[in-house]
């Protein structure tokens, strides 16, 4: 017969080989899925490749790489210690990979890869909007502060245990407001501090459309982004034990929001233009994801369809509204991620299963919505739009004419992304 002391022992042993299953399983799940997030870099680059012309294309996809390279490291020396260090609720400071304990069952390295590709899915929603006129090096410039300071301050308000909204129960799950709104309302500051691409606006006020050179590039570029989302919303549980239900809803709701996105779009241009817009059913059904990544955990099936409905017909409203803005967006990323960031926010409070405005919950969660996303888009759009002049000031952040109407490929890589052949 055993003693109490063996007895004791044995229960700690395996208690610890239990908690060594749990730690192993969900580091595998977050590995997989911090993978399909990184590899929507990839979806980002073609997606914005295929929607400008072919003399630019090597251009965007260096920015995309320069998304990834100097956002990561900016995001590891300060980035990450902003946004999860011991926070005053607004802002932390802790370089490299803080030690403090998150309460996760996975390597605090192990978030600090999935967290790092959140940064630079956000910062690579700007470089659609600046695409074919903006210099690289500039562009690198903006990327390190982007990565280091301005995405940690968004992520330490929504996801730091101290942050000022988490405190107030705001719900973000994925990044409709840390993510979408971050990025696409820096997509707009900029855009606006950099001007038109030449000929695009005429004197009398005219437009002048710019279509993109290779619509398939463009979809297979939608078509990663639309997998990788699956790591992108799942992923955001950060634990595969006991979650198999959250991580089922949060799947299938993603996929019912996009799918519906795509089709409201594919309806609404059909009616309003007369024909089928395709390269906007591609921005619909990027706009139903962003739509449905703050509540995907909170709502109902019927209301992700409601959610990516709404979301897009949005996103043809604002792409033509911010075009007769005279306010140059080469891809849409303004009207996917900014206006349907904030709108997958506030959906939230409209629609959450438990607590939203349509649902029986009052109004307490819609303007604690309505809050979060308001105070990140508007410190998004400040900070870009000074950190943009400051650059424009000093460093200059257009290409020359000369080099604009030649294509930044040739005039800054002395390349060319596709070769004539006799």
């Amino acid at each position: 017969m055993q003693s109490l002391t063996e007895v004791t022992a044995q229960v700690a042993s395996n208690a610890e080989a239990i908690q060594g299953h749990i730690n192993a399983i969900d580091t595998v799940w977050v590995a997989i899925c911090a993978a399909l997030i990184f590899q929507m870099e990839g979806g980002f680059a073609l997606l914005e490749a295929g929607f400008i012309r072919s003399k630019n294309t090597m251009s965007i996809i260096a920015k995309v790489m320069i998304d990834i390279m100097f956002g990561g490291l900016a995001f590891f020396v300060v980035g990450f210690g902003i946004a999860y260090g011991e926070s005053n609720g607004y802002f932390a400071f802790d370089m490299g990979i803080t030690d403090r304990d998150l309460g996760l069952t996975v390597s605090n390295k192990l978030f600090w890869f999935i967290q790092m590709g959140f940064a630079i899915a956000a910062v690579s929603i700007v470089s659609g909007a600046l695409a074919e006129r903006m210099r690289n090096w500039v562009y690198v410039v903006f990327v390190v502060l982007f990565c280091a300071i301005l995405y940690p301050l968004a992520a330490n308000w929504v996801w730091n245990p101290d942050g000022w909204l988490a405190q107030k129960g705001f719900n973000d799950f994925a990044g409709s407001a840390a993510v979408h709104a971050m990025g696409g309302f820096a997509a707009l500051a900029g855009a606006i501090v950099l001007g038109p691409r030449i000929g695009k606006y005429n004197e009398d006020g005219s437009i002048n459309a710019i279509p993109g050179h290779n619509l398939p590039l463009a979809a297979t570029g939608a078509f990663i982004l639309w997998f990788g989302w699956f790591g992108f919303n799942p992923g955001s549980t950060l634990a595969a034990v006991g979650n198999w239900e959250l991580i089922g809803t949060v799947a299938t709701n993603t996929f019912l929001a996009s799918a519906a996105g795509g089709v409201a779009t594919m309806m609404y241009t059909r009616l309003r233009h007369g024909v089928v817009d395709i390269t906007m059913v591609i921005n619909g059904v990027l706009a139903g994801l962003v739509g449905i990544t703050a509540g995907c955990n909170v709502v109902d099936p019927w209301a992700a369809i409601v959610i990516g409905l709404v979301a897009g017909i949005l996103v043809d409203i604002a792409v033509i509204t911010i075009d007769r803005m005279h306010i140059d967006d080469p891809v849409g990323a303004v009207a996917v991620h900014g206006v349907n960031g904030v709108w997958g926010t506030l959906a939230v409070g409209l629609f959450a299963a438990e607590g939203g405005l349509f649902t029986g919950g009052g109004a307490s969660q819609f303007i604690v919505q309505l809050t979060g996303v308001a105070a990140i888009a508007i410190m998004s759009f400040i900070i870009t739009f000074s950190l943009m002049k400051v650059l424009d000031m000093t460093m200059g952040i257009r290409v020359s004419r000369e080099e604009e109407l030649a294509g930044i490929d040739a005039a800054e890589f002395g390349v060319e992304s596709y070769s004539e052949y006799e």
